[in-house]
């Protein structure tokens, strides 16, 4: 096996991709794998902290933390906008009714009527500099072996793993406080929570507008890390693999999603280069497979790995089979 295959698997380890999915798949945990909540639109919360940033600085010309701030609120109000008529659905109800609001969010980015606000199915550029003007790093390469970025990648990459350890530290001390406990309850069975006097709609939608927040977050990392947006990067296959993380990490545990979008994109990265080695050295026959297929293929076998994973072990790598039934309500 090419070295360079191995160096670029091992740099997505811990690459700008790892850090986006592990926030999206982090704030997932908390609405899916602790309350219990199937929600399929946490691409509209990427979605809105991308483009709060990106219409603030580049459309509104106002400075990149009030973009930041109204990111964090768009997302606050989407939250309480999608919960209020939804909260109170049946799992597979509210997984479609979160899946259409995605959709309606990622249209509106995209249509010529908003395109004045949005940059319409172009997108938005020219927004990241104010983050990038606060990089302490001087010009030139940092890091070590496979993990050498410029100084613009290593601070974005600081901030986004330094937003992921937060993220972490912040949910493993909420689901060991009593808040965590009734939200765990109500995924186990929200109608002994309720019968104990709790309210369990306020605590449902109090775990839909923090898991948002977290996905707003990783919305930031995704804009600032292109220093483009484009409406198109925020359909549901985002959601999808995002659940794929989590899945495969494990739900209902801290780590799960970090560890599980690090195990994804490497094993993306690394069926690539060895589908592409393979082409290249005439091991696999053209008639077969062609080096623009490899793309669809990478993803197949990634599909292929899941479901395995899905029947012999349901609860991901590091999951509790105790602690979450995939298949329950």
């Amino acid at each position: 096996m090419d070295i360079s295959i191995v160096n670029n698997a091992l740099a997505a380890a811990i690459g700008l991709d790892t850090v986006i999915y592990a926030l999206a798949a982090l704030g997932l945990n908390i609405q899916f794998g602790y309350a219990g909540l199937l929600n399929f639109g946490q691409a509209a919360f990427v979605a809105i902290g991308s483009y709060g940033i990106a219409t603030m600085v580049s459309i509104a010309g106002l400075p990149f933390g009030v973009g930041v701030l109204v990111g964090l609120l768009g997302s606050v109000v989407f939250a309480l906008l999608l919960g209020v008529p939804t909260l109170r659905l049946r799992a597979d109800y509210l997984a479609i009714a979160t899946i259409a609001a995605s959709e309606v969010v990622r249209l509106l980015a995209r249509s010529n009527s908003l395109g004045a606000y949005t940059g319409g199915s172009n997108g938005l550029t020219g927004f990241a500099n104010g983050f990038y003007d606060l990089n302490p790093f001087p010009q030139g390469t940092y890091g070590f072996g496979p993990w050498q970025n410029n100084e613009r990648t290593t601070w974005i990459l600081l901030v986004g793993w330094l937003l992921v350890a937060f993220v972490a530290l912040a949910t493993w001390a909420l689901m060991r406080s009593p808040w965590g406990r009734v939200l765990k309850g109500i995924r186990e069975d929200e109608d002994a929570v309720r019968a104990l006097g709790k309210n369990v709609y306020a605590y449902k939608m109090q775990a839909l507008v923090l898991g948002g927040l977290v996905g707003t977050l990783a919305g930031f990392v995704f804009s600032i890390g292109r220093a483009a947006v484009q409406p198109d990067n925020y359909a549901t296959a985002f959601t999808f693999f995002a659940y794929t993380v989590l899945l495969l990490g494990g739900a209902a545990r801290v780590l799960g999603p970090v560890v599980g979008a690090a195990i994804f994109w490497v094993v993306l990265s690394l069926t690539d280069g060895v589908l592409r080695g393979a082409i290249a050295e005439g091991w696999v026959p053209a008639g077969l497979m062609t080096t623009t297929q490899v793309g669809q293929v990478r993803f197949m076998l990634v599909g292929l790995a899941l479901m395995l994973l899905m029947i012999y072990r349901p609860q991901g790598i590091f999951g509790d089979r105790r602690e979450l039934a995939l298949d329950g309500r």
